[in-house]
């Protein structure tokens, strides 16, 4: 009986999943469907311009994949900010603290993850085919 216990450990502690994390090559937010890399270069207040966006999600540390407006960084609710002089589709400015921005400059598009986009569809499909065979099955 002990063999047979130990050998049930030993397949429990085998078959376990390990848990990986990406490890980030930079600090970046998405805004407008760009991914800026935060670099280290301040932001003076006289730069800074309207407010354009914040972060509304975080970048998933598995598998990389976000949605919306995020960054693998900073948290929910950071502001994003036009930097005067300069285009919104090269750089942009990140609130670091109260009165402190950091510049954030384009570095490509953001993923399109076709699940994100298809899901909706798959979802409304479903809705119409449970509908259909709930309908059916009262006919009989």
């Amino acid at each position: 009986m002990k063999r047979v216990a130990m050998f049930f450990i030993l397949i429990l502690f085998s078959i376990t999943p390990t848990v990986h994390a990406l490890e980030w090559a930079y600090f970046f937010v998405v805004w407008d469907g760009n991914v800026y890399e935060v670099k280290e270069e301040e932001v003076g207040k006289s730069e800074i311009g309207k407010a354009i966006g914040y972060v509304e999600t975080k970048a998933n540390n598995r598998t990389g994949k976000h949605v919306g407006n995020a960054s693998n960084y900073y948290p929910l609710g950071t502001k994003y900010y036009e930097i005067k002089g300069i285009q919104s589709d090269k750089a942009i400015a990140v609130e670091t603290g109260e009165k402190q921005w950091i510049k954030a400059e384009f570095v490509h598009k953001k993923p399109s993850y076709w699940m994100v986009k298809v899901l909706p569809f798959l979802f409304l499909l479903l809705i119409i085919v449970v509908f259909f065979i709930a309908l059916r099955s009262k006919k009989r």
